[in-house]
C-alpha cells in the first residue's frame, strides 16, 4: 500500500461525515421530539451499522499484519538504544516499558467502563429513553473503532515493550506487537466515560454530581493511559492521541443530537456545482 494515510484520512472522513449531513433542519426534528433531549433518525443506524462494518475491516487488516521478523528482534536487543534512535525524545523514555500484571489490570476499567451507560436504566426519565440513548451510544463506539482499527492496521509503529528483551515478553513476537499508534484501550474507554458524562449532563443540569461525574469520566481513562504506558502497550503520544480523540467523539456525538433551544440554526448538505455543507443561522 503506497500511501495509507490517505486511506485512512479517507475513512475517518466516511465515518465521521455523516454525522453533520444528518442533520438536515434542527428546528424541524426539534418540533417532532418536542420534550426529547435528543433526535435520532434512521442515519444514525446507518452510520453505527457502517462503523461497525469499517471496524471488522480495520479489525481483520490488523490480524493480516506480519510479525516482527526474529533477525530484528535479534538486533534490539543487541543494540537496543540505537534501535530507539529514530523514537522522538517526547516517547523515547518509555521505550523498554514491560509489565504483563499492569497489562491485565487494566482491563479491568476498561471493559467496566463500556457498561456505564447501563447506569441510566435506574433514573425512570433517562429509561424512557434508553433506545435512543443506546444507539447513540453504539454510534460512538462504533466511530471510535472505525477510527482505531484503520489506525493500528494501516499504521506500523512498534510498542515500546519491543525494546525489552525479557525472555518472558513474548508479547515482541505477537502480530499486535506493530499496533502501538494509537491506544485503543484508552480511546474506547475515554468514549465511554465521557458519552455517560455528556448524556448526564444532559439530562441532569442542574445536579450537583455533575463535577464529580465528568471528574470520573476524565481520570477512568487517565488510568487505563497510565496503566498501558507502564504495560509497554503504547508511549505517551498513542495514549494522548487516544484520550482525545476518544473523549471528542463520546462528547460530540450526543451534542451533535441534542435538540437545540435556539431553533433559528440549520446545516445543510448541497451538491451540484460545488459539494459541501450550507450553515444558516437566522437572528
Amino acid at each position: 500500500m503506497k500511501n495509507p494515510l490517505l486511506i485512512i484520512l479517507a475513512l475517518w472522513l466516511s465515518a465521521a461525515s455523516p454525522l453533520f449531513g444528518q442533520y438536515t433542519d434542527v428546528s424541524t426534528n426539534a418540533k417532532r421530539s418536542l420534550g426529547k433531549v435528543y433526535n435520532t433518525t434512521w442515519a444514525d443506524g446507518v452510520i453505527s451499522a457502517a462503523g461497525i462494518g469499517l471496524s471488522y475491516w480495520g479489525l481483520t487488516v490488523m490480524n493480516d499484519k506480519p510479525p516482527l521478523s526474529q533477525e530484528y528482534l535479534a538486533y534490539v536487543a543487541a543494540n537496543p538504544e540505537a534501535a530507539k534512535a529514530h523514537i522522538s525524545n517526547f516517547d523515547r523514555w518509555s521505550a523498554g516499558n514491560y509489565n504483563d500484571k499492569v497489562s491485565n489490570f487494566t482491563d479491568i476499567p476498561f471493559y467496566t467502563s463500556f457498561a456505564l451507560p447501563l447506569l441510566f436504566l435506574a433514573d425512570k426519565k433517562t429509561r424512557s429513553d434508553a433506545g435512543q440513548i443506546g444507539l447513540l451510544y453504539l454510534e460512538t463506539m462504533a466511530i471510535t473503532g472505525t477510527f482505531y482499527t484503520h489506525s493500528a492496521a494501516w499504521i506500523y509503529r512498534n510498542r515500546p515493550l519491543v525494546y525489552n528483551a525479557n525472555p518472558e515478553n513474548d508479547d515482541r513476537t505477537d502480530i499486535k506487537a506493530t499496533n502501538s499508534f494509537f491506544a485503543g484501550h484508552t480511546a474506547a474507554t475515554a468514549s465511554a466515560t465521557f458519552f455517560a458524562a455528556k448524556v448526564f449532563n444532559d439530562y441532569f443540569p442542574n445536579s450537583r454530581a455533575k463535577p464529580f461525574v465528568w471528574a470520573g469520566a476524565a481520570l477512568i481513562p487517565a488510568v487505563v493511559g497510565y496503566g498501558r504506558l507502564e504495560a509497554g502497550k503504547h508511549f505517551l503520544s498513542d495514549n494522548l492521541v487516544g484520550y482525545a480523540l476518544g473523549a471528542s467523539i463520546g462528547i460530540l456525538v450526543p451534542h451533535l443530537h441534542k435538540v437545540s433551544k435556539n431553533n433559528n440554526f440549520s446545516l445543510q448538505p448541497i451538491t451540484g456545482p460545488y459539494d459541501g455543507f450550507a450553515l444558516r443561522y437566522q437572528f
